[in-house]
């Protein structure tokens, strides 16, 4: 049984390949995670219109960002053309494993955009027998596309 929005505070999990997927109706992936992560770990390779990039905590002290619902609902109706977040296409969060994504995506639910989404195993995943994330789960192990920082 799917628990409801009600009961988790956001829209669920879905895979990196659904979220992906959701692209072609219009949806939005945020990417929380931070600067330096963007830059020495990588980046999806969507188009401006499909990606927003909003720190959910700022490096390196990783304190939440306290601008963070503003930022990032403010780029989420700039790129869907909406004046109100109920106006707001669904909207898929990202970071490394899915930990800080969910905590966005309950946020940003709370602040009253209908349809936030969590991409379960972010875009690294766990790690490997060996501690190297990237291969087991995760959007780059997923084989979605993507570009060095």
């Amino acid at each position: 049984m799917q628990k409801t929005v009600a009961a988790i505070g956001y829209a669920g999990d879905v895979s990196a390949p659904d979220a992906y997927a959701s692209l072609a109706d219009k949806a939005l992936i945020v990417d929380v995670r931070t600067g330096a992560e963007w830059t020495f770990v990588g980046l999806p390779a969507l188009t401006p219109e499909q990606l927003v990039l909003c720190e959910w905590q700022i490096f390196p002290d990783m304190q939440l960002n306290p601008e963070f619902v503003s930022l990032a609902g403010q780029e989420i109706l700039a790129r869907s053309g909406g004046d109100h977040p109920a106006d707001a296409p669904a909207v898929y969060f990202l970071c490394r494993s899915g930990a800080r994504s969910r905590a966005a995506a309950i946020a940003m639910t709370g602040a009253g955009f209908p349809a936030c989404f969590n991409i379960e195993n972010g875009f690294e995943g766990v790690p490997d027998a060996q501690g190297h994330r990237g291969r087991v789960n995760g959007w780059k192990a997923d084989d979605l596309p993507w570009r060095q920082g």
